[in-house]
Parts: C-alpha cells; structure tokens; sequence
C-alpha cells in the first residue's frame, strides 16, 4: 500500500533518538584510570609481600638467597640456622645464624666472612641510591679474613676475578660487637695483623657505648701491638659523630691518634689529631715501604683526614734531632705504588741532621763530631760515606717533595736557602733542583739516581754561580782582607753503585774551577812559591797584605774510573804562573798533587819547588820541603864547598822565564791539551789528565 511505511534497509544505519547520549558513561572511563588501576594494583601487590615477608620473616628465602649470593659472588655461601630477611617497617632486617662464605679459590681454603650470628638494619633508601647505610649492626663471634694475592692485583672481599678495589665499608650509624677477629694479610706490603673487637658498654651518661679493639702483627718483619676504641656518642643516631682512641707501638715509634669519624667505618672527612714520637723517623716510614734518611731523636704532630684514598697530614710540625720541620704531606695509596708528596719548610737545619741526607749516621756524628764521618779501612781514613741506597724500598713508592730550609746551623760553613726538589719516579730519582746559597753564591745542582739499572748509574752536575773568593773564604774561616774577584766551578760526572763511595770509585766526567780576574794576598802567592828571598822583604816592608792580580785561573781534574788528574792546574799571576800535576782517588781516597809557582820575575832566592799535597781527603798533608827542594839545597852546598859561598846561591836563583798563560782557554774550562801561552803556543808545562800513582797513594804524574 501506498501509505505504507517502506521497509528499512539492512544496510541503513539506525538512527539513535534526539535526546540520547553520543557515549554511554562507563565505570573508569576517565583519562589516567588505566594507569591508576596499574599502580593500585602494584601497590596492593607490595603491600602484599611486605605483609607476607613480615608475617614469615622472609625465611622462606633463605635458599634462594644462598643461591643468588653464591651467583653474584662466585663463593660458596651457606646459612646454618636461622634466617630473616623483611622490612621492619622500611628498613631491611637482616638475619642470619651459623653464616659464612667462603675465600676465593687463590687464597687457599678457610673463609673469607663466618659468624655466630647477625643482626642488621639496613637502609633501605642507601640501597636504592647506592650510598649503603647500616643504621644497625649487631655481629657476635665473627671472622672476617682480609688478604691481598701476592702479587697484589686481587683481593678477598673484591667480589670478582676482575682487579681487586679497596676496601670500602658500608657507613655503619650504631653497633653491638663481640667476640669477632679481623685479620689482614697483604704479602706484597709484607703486613699481616689480626685485630679483636668487642663492644663495651658505658658505665656513664656520657657514651651509649664504646667498640673496643686491640691486636698485633708484623710489618716488614716488625712487630707492632695497638688498641684503642670508638666511643659512639647517644647524639650519633640523630647525626652525631664518633670519637676515636688510638694507640700503636712499633720497633722504637709511639703513635697516639684521637678525634672524630663521622660513622664508626667511616674515615672520609674524619677529624683526626696525630701525635708521633720515636729515635727515627725512617723506623716509622719503612712500616709504610717508603725510605727516608735516619734521623735522630724526632716528634711531630699534624691533623689527619682520608679523601677517596689519600691519607692527608697537615699542620705538620715538630722537630728532629736539634732541627724544625713544618708543611704538609699526603700518601696516595695507589697499586702498584703508592705516592707520596709533600710541602715541607725548615727554619733551622742543623749540620748534624743534615749528615743523613747523603749517608753519615747522626748519632755517631752529634757523639763526634766530624770526626764521626771518618772511618778507618786496612789502617786508613775514610771520609766518603757508604750508606746502600735501598732499592727494595724504591720499589714501593713515588714522591714528589718540596723542602726548602732557610739556615743551616755550622760553624765555618756558609750555607743557607736551602731548596731541595725530589722527584721519584719508578726507581728514577731526581734531586732538581738542588740548591742553596754559599757565600753570596749559588750552587746548583740537578742529580739523576737511576735504580732501573744495575748497578745504580747517577749523573751529577753541580754548578757554583760567580762567588766573591774573599766572602767564600771568610766562611771557611779565613780572613779575606786583600783578596777579590770571584770563583766559579762545575762538575759533570757519571758513576755506578747504589753508595756514594761506591759510585764516585766508579766514576767517569769533568771538575773545574774557574778564577777570572782577581787579587789575592801577597802573602798566599810568596808562600806558594817559597820565594823567601822576596817574602821576607815584603814582610819587613810592611807590604804583607799586598794584592797581587790574578789575570785568570783553572783548576781541572781528568775524572777516569774514580781517578781525578790534573787537566790542568793553571793560574796566572802578575808575578808568577802557578802549575800543578798529580791528583787523587775517590777509589781510597788519596791525593798526590804538587804545586809549584815560576816567577816572570828575576829573583834572588826562590825554592822554584813543587809544594806537595798528600795524604787522604779526611787527613790530608802538606809537604813544603820537598826532595827537588832538598836536591837544590844539595846542590847548593857543593857549589859552596867547591867554588866560594856566592856559588852556593846560584842554585836558588830564578831568572822569572815563566810563560804567561793566554786567559781564553783557561776561562772556558778548557783541558790541558787546549791551553796556549800568551804567544799562542801550546803549553809543554801542565798535566794533561793522566796520572799514574794517585790511585794507590803514591806520587802522582802527568
């Protein structure tokens, strides 16, 4: 039918009724409602397990903890009583009976943590971040084995075959400890110590507690005992911090350190007070693998802290043997070497303490006197020292130190402003510089000491800046009226052997002494010549101190395994050529030189004979009346026996043919074989670096 509704089509969306909604509402439909819902039921589920793990005190874990334990740390593990392990309500709760774990398989059976029982809070929060906190700690019987391998690249509490760490102990807030031992062996330090722990608790208001220790082992070979406590102040769980009580006792050292630690393991930023006393300061420094000279008598104070692994010592200060030490100093406790630097500054050093630094015993020297750096050898004086370098000890450490020492406290030695850098390096050492002021002069030095090889090769160069003669023997004690100009010198040498005598026998290189232009006492240079005839008249004239020029001056040692020649002697005067041969042996220490003086002058009565210098460097001897001397005096007495009395003089007569010396070559150091007269032809007169005898004592010769 015509007015009937047509039939809908199947393919005709419905149309929904004007006043119906465009979405139906939906529980949770809002935005965010998935997320919520997730984080609901996470929460639900942690709520879940705290409750659980609470209710059951997580002892359903204990194997499952053994297991992922032994996994981590490639040990065994094991818990043989009881065992907790839940959040108690934040902090985790930590117990466990009849635990140990076990050594790594390089050290050997035994193992590397067991104890009766332990009772732990642990900081959640310090986990989460990784700064691991214990806020309580309660060990009873407990043993814990701390070792380095022997070739100290791994460790038994580094819990991997990967390099061994240091030890780095969780910050532990509170403690209750008994009857537990911590022993610590490191074979490449040659330490093994075993220290006992026990809490003692306070008999007063002023201490909650005090964890006591005490323990002994051996260093090096030396045995040390030590005790002391941390006190735990009641403030230390709102923040406070903990008092520290240390004594130690090694081979002739007292040790006494007190202050505060912020945690009872947790030296970084502690505020420590050192006080140390002792007969030698190297005792206390070859405990810690590092050589220093001996001294006497010594006690120092300083404050002590640890930064990441230096152990920093400032305010130091104190004294050894009658010298003063301040400055500051830090050990870098690196592998395979540790490093040591230093500041340090001395007021006063006295001549006595300063005799170490290059081998003499200080003790022996205070007793003696100089006379306590000579030693007797087969009948003869020794002066060179014969202190070994100890090279089992350069193996252990670096140090870079800066000492500077403002006076030096000796008679007739004019020494001061002492600088002093020393820089180790793998078993090279080098003092550079070395330096320090001489009578208004400087004597640089610059010394390699290289350990690496064998034997020891050390290099010098030692140099003396321009220095007033007259000033530099004022200091030695000698009047200098009449005598100017200056003096210069340097020394280039090389030699084998872990001691100064030792490495100067073997010894190869160049001494000279340079005179430039000057005056010295008429006296000295009549003395020299034996010139009476001209002595004696200046002496009744009253002209005694009368300067003489010196136009230039060389004195030159040939330096060839230990032996030192003359190459050359040569000094020229206004009134005479001073020439000289021979030398001497740093290989026994004897000196056979001869000095003689031509006149360019005529003279009535002149010796013309060399004056000798013999002996050993720590008794030398002068030898005026030589046998030329006594040959021409013979010779003399027959002329007068034979002839008439004037004949007699004739043997004494100088007709001053001396040849003046060209002053180029001789300020330049130049050797022998370089030297020319004023006419510029070479000199048949001087030494030219040989010697034949010197090194047995006898007569030298060129």
């Amino acid at each position: 039918m015509a007015d009937r509704e047509a039939p809908i089509s199947a393919a005709a969306p419905a149309q929904a009724p004007a006043d119906a909604p465009a979405h139906p509402i939906r529980a949770l439909g809002l935005p965010g409602a998935g997320a919520i819902a997730v984080v609901t039921t996470l929460l639900g589920l942690v709520v879940l397990a705290w409750t659980i793990l609470f209710v059951t005190k997580g002892r359903f874990l204990k194997h499952s903890f053994e297991r992922i334990v032994a996994q981590q740390t490639q040990r065994e593990v094991k818990v043989a009583g009881d065992f907790q392990l839940y959040f108690n309500p934040l902090n985790v709760k930590f117990v466990a009976e009849g635990m140990t774990i076990s050594n790594p398989a390089w050290a050997g059976k035994g193992n590397f943590f067991e104890a009766k029982r332990i009772d732990s809070r642990i900081s959640t929060w310090g986990l989460i971040t990784g700064r691991r906190r214990i806020n309580w700690l309660g060990l009873e019987d407990g043993r814990i084995d701390l070792r380095w391998d022997k070739d100290g690249k791994r460790n038994s509490w580094t819990f991997s075959e990967e390099k061994g760490e240091p030890l780095d102990l969780p910050v532990i807030r509170r403690a209750l400890v008994q009857g537990t031992m911590i022993r610590y062996i490191d074979p490449r330090m040659q330490v093994e110590a075993g220290i006992r722990i026990h809490t003692v608790e306070a008999k007063d208001t002023q201490f909650a507690s005090s964890i006591g220790f005490d323990g002994a082992g051996t260093v090096r070979g030396t045995r040390f005992v030590m005790n002391g406590a941390l006190l735990t102040p009641n403030a230390t769980v709102s923040g406070g911090r903990n008092q520290l009580r240390l004594h130690a006792e090694a081979v002739r050292t007292q040790v006494d350190v007190s202050g505060t630690l912020p945690g009872a393991t947790e030296i970084e930023g502690a505020d420590l007070h050192m006080n140390i006393r002792g007969a030698n300061l190297a005792d206390v420094f070859m405990l810690a693998g590092i050589a220093v000279p001996d001294t006497r008598s010594y006690r120092l104070t300083s404050a002590l802290t640890r930064r990441g692994d230096e152990w920093r010592f400032t305010g130091l200060k104190g004294r050894f043997g009658d010298s003063d030490l301040a400055g500051k100093m830090t050990v870098k406790m690196t592998r395979p070497r540790m490093l040591l630097t230093a500041e340090l500054a001395t007021d006063t050093l006295d001549i006595v303490d300063a005799g170490p630094f290059i081998g003499y015993n200080p003790n022996t020297l205070a007793a003696k006197g100089a006379a306590g750096a000579i030693t007797q050898v087969s009948g003869t004086p020794r002066l060179l020292p014969d202190a070994k370098l100890r090279i089992d000890t350069l193996r252990n450490f670096d140090a870079k130190v800066h000492w500077t020492v403002r006076d030096v406290r000796a008679p007739s030695f004019p020494v001061s402003n002492i600088e002093l850098g020393l820089d180790l390096d793998n078993m090279l050492l080098k003092l550079s510089p070395l330096n320090f002021s001489m009578a208004r002069g400087t004597v640089s030095s610059d010394i390699s000491i290289n350990a690496r090889r064998q034997p020891v090769f050390t290099d010098y160069d030692i140099r003396l800046s321009p220095t007033p003669m007259g000033t530099l023997l004022a200091g030695w004690g000698v009047e200098q009226s009449g005598t100017s100009g200056t003096v210069k010198a340097r020394v280039q040498m090389t030699g084998l052997g872990d001691s100064v005598r030792e490495s100067l026998a073997n010894s190869n290189g160049r001494i000279a002494i340079i005179l430039p232009r000057g005056s010295l006492w008429t006296r000295n240079v009549q003395l020299s010549e034996i010139d009476i005839g001209t002595f004696v008249q200046k002496m009744f004239e009253k002209k005694l101190k009368e300067p003489v020029q010196i136009n230039c001056g060389l004195i030159g040692f040939t330096v060839r395994n230990g032996v030192a020649a003359a190459d050359p002697i040569l000094i020229d005067t206004q009134k005479n050529v001073i020439l000289g041969r021979g030398g001497f042996s740093f290989r026994n220490e004897s000196i056979d030189l001869a000095i003689r003086a031509d006149s360019k002058k005529f003279s009535l009565f002149s010796g013309q004979s060399p004056v000798g210098l013999n002996g050993y460097f720590a008794r030398p001897g002068l030898n005026v009346i030589s046998p030329e001397l006594v040959a021409r005096a013979g010779v003399g007495l027959g002329l007068g026996v034979i002839a008439s009395p004037f004949a007699a003089i004739i043997a004494f007569v100088d007709v001053g043919d001396a040849k003046a010396a060209a002053c180029g070559p001789v300020l330049e150091g130049a050797r022998a074989a370089a030297q020319r007269t004023t006419k510029g032809k070479p000199r048949d007169d001087v030494g030219r670096g040989t010697t034949s005898k010197s090194e047995n004592g006898g007569r030298g010769r060129d």
